[in-house]
């Protein structure tokens, strides 16, 4: 399983149940990495994004509530299910949020794609803390700022090296 996300150097994930920035790329590499695949998210990541799925993936909401209901993406409540059911047909299902739900997949993923804001910002949610004795650089691809991206960002890939 990997665990896709955009956070800032100070790990920032979002304030107000937004993003913090609009960077295209991010967007354009996001869409072309998850397409085919489940996408597991918790349910204010859901609603963030206008409760609605996102188009070609399996979408899976995680949430506590008993009576969710949206026809438009498969409802559970736990990782340990959502999980279930993507590994039934999906060998590499995303975990795209938020902090909770990304807290809880560090513990099963095999698999960091973030990309990473070179700038630090107030926020209300954060990523969890990478332990780097367990996580393994493999790649990183660095984009300069222009006139459709107000910051520099890397996209970098972190691989599983420690016992899970």
């Amino acid at each position: 399983m990997t665990i896709i996300a955009a956070i800032s150097e100070n790990l920032a994930l979002g304030k107000d149940n937004q993003l913090l920035w609009h960077l295209p790329d991010d967007f354009k590499r996001f869409k072309e990495v998850t397409t085919g695949h489940h996408v597991i998210m918790g349910r204010k990541t859901f609603e963030s994004m206008g409760k609605k799925a996102l188009p070609k993936r399996t979408n899976i909401v995680i949430t506590r509530s008993k009576n969710y209901e949206c026809s438009c993406v498969v409802v559970v409540d736990s990782l340990k299910k959502a999980l279930q059911i993507a590994k039934r047909t999906d060998s590499n299902p995303f975990v795209i949020g938020g902090g909770i739900i990304y807290e809880e997949a560090m513990a099963y993923a095999d698999k960091l794609d973030l990309t990473i804001v070179h700038h630090t910002f107030k926020a209300d949610v954060f990523f969890p803390e990478i332990d780097f004795k367990i996580w393994r650089e493999t790649s990183r691809m660095f984009h300069s700022k222009d006139e459709k991206h107000a910051y520099d960002f890397s996209f970098v890939t972190y691989e599983r090296i420690g016992i899970k």
